[in-house]
């Protein structure tokens, strides 16, 4: 089988990697890639975007599969631009992909079908008065969405209800430009957050991937800015079997089941963003594609074909294909640019040992110069997965190996699950 994989990251380093490893992958095509993705195929100079040029692309090369990696090219409509081609696509229709797209829509698809999530309300320009009105009903903290992508950096929680009001009338003001000209505000839920993959074919079947429990903030304790995460753990001690059971029976299956009820086309990844309240799980947000850098420290830990459980999806009938998990726990540490996330240069030297025993090295923000130089190119450079009998000797795994890897500025989190080993104890 020929795939083409669309993205750039360290997610789609992660699927490069385990797609690879199927001995029914015969050609990989990784598009546009980045300085790591190269070990396991080829990568072509295309935008996920550019629909007409991977059409050329899939006909020139005989491919059979496309894998969308990131979430752009399917609320922009990829699903359905090929749905007449003779190529399968993993991921959903244009419809499926607003669950991602919109955050009114899936919290009103989640009122639909009642799954369970926190309270919410949307807001517009023109009802930016009500929307203070409604914060002040509220109890602090405050959480404010930006509707469409934002690359994941269109969400603000506020203590203050005067500076609340304020980022709700600069968000509608152009702040994420299209992304915020709705708002939706959200109670705030207190718990634990971690991350469930499914894969749904469509048609009411689905698998579970290894849950992850990922780290968003830029400094130890969850302290500082948001970022695209900074690591990640798999398994998570409280998604034990009485939580995922209530994960399956409460979120999952309504899911699946209301994406049939609705006729929406839904054939690949389902990303449930979860918080643990006092035991109960409620969504905080659909994707629809793995998580970054949560792949990277999934892939690892699913033991089945890659390659076999997509193809399945994409043709709307999982039957019995396997996903089996790896019981051995896994740790992603992020090594970042300095200044990230904020500005921060580019065109590092990376150095070092990318290629440890006992670790994984995915590329995130890499690429390679003319004179064959890797560089840094991105905000999230590199992500070390590592596994081991236990979670204490995974994260140590991958902190030895990122002790061994150097570009200036280089800057990692040391605190990535430290809070899962307390849980344990």
């Amino acid at each position: 089988m020929n795939i083409l994989l669309l993205g750039s990251g360290g997610r789609e380093s992660a699927l490069a990697w385990k797609l690879s490893q199927s001995p029914r992958c015969n050609n990989l095509y990784i598009a546009p890639g980045n300085g790591g993705t190269g070990a396991y195929g080829t990568n072509v100079k295309l935008s996920p975007l550019d629909f007409e040029g991977i059409r050329r692309f899939v006909a020139d090369n005989a491919i059979d599969m496309i894998v969308v990696g990131n979430e752009d090219p399917l609320v922009a409509g990829i699903y359905d631009y090929f749905e007449s081609d003779n190529v399968l696509v993993v991921g959903p229709s244009k419809a499926g992909a607003e669950l991602e797209g919109s955050k009114d829509f899936a919290k009103r698809f989640m009122y639909k079908h009642s799954i369970p999530t926190a309270a919410y309300r949307s807001f517009t320009a023109q009802t930016v008065e009500e929307g203070c009105e409604f914060l002040a009903s509220l109890k602090a903290p405050y959480v404010l969405k930006a509707d469409g992508l934002a690359a994941g950096k269109g969400v603000l929680i506020i203590d203050n209800l005067e500076d609340a009001c304020k980022s709700l009338r600069e968000m509608l003001g152009g702040m994420f430009g299209r992304s915020s000209a709705t708002v939706v505000i959200e109670e705030f839920l207190s718990g634990i957050e971690c991350s469930v993959f499914v894969v749904t074919d469509g048609n009411g079947s689905y698998r579970v991937l290894p849950v992850a429990k990922d780290y968003k903030r830029i400094g130890e304790g969850d302290t500082g800015l948001n970022t695209g995460g900074m690591g990640a753990v798999s398994p998570v001690p409280f998604a034990d079997e009485v939580f995922m059971r209530k994960v399956d029976e409460r979120i999952i299956k309504p899911t699946v089941e209301g994406l049939k009820a609705d006729g929406i086309v839904y054939r690949g990844f389902i990303f449930l963003g979860l918080i643990n309240v006092d035991g109960e799980p409620m969504v905080i947000e659909y994707n629809v594609r793995m998580g970054d850098p949560e792949t990277e420290v999934v892939m690892p830990r699913l033991a089945s074909d890659l390659v076999d459980l997509v193809e399945a999806a994409a043709k709307g009938n999982l039957g019995d294909v396997p996903a089996e998990h790896d019981s051995r726990p896994a740790v992603t540490v992020m090594a970042v640019s300095g200044g990230y996330p904020g500005s921060y240069p580019k065109g590092k030297a990376i150095g070092g040992n990318l290629q440890p025993e006992d670790s994984i090295v995915f590329h995130a923000g890499t690429s390679i110069e003319a004179d064959g130089q890797l560089v840094t190119s991105g905000g999230r450079v590199l992500a070390v997965t590592s596994l081991a009998d236990t979670i204490e000797a995974a994260r140590e795994k991958s902190y030895k190996a990122l002790e061994n890897i150097h570009f200036d500025g280089m800057y990692r989190r040391g605190d990535i699950g430290c809070d899962i080993l307390k849980m344990m104890k």
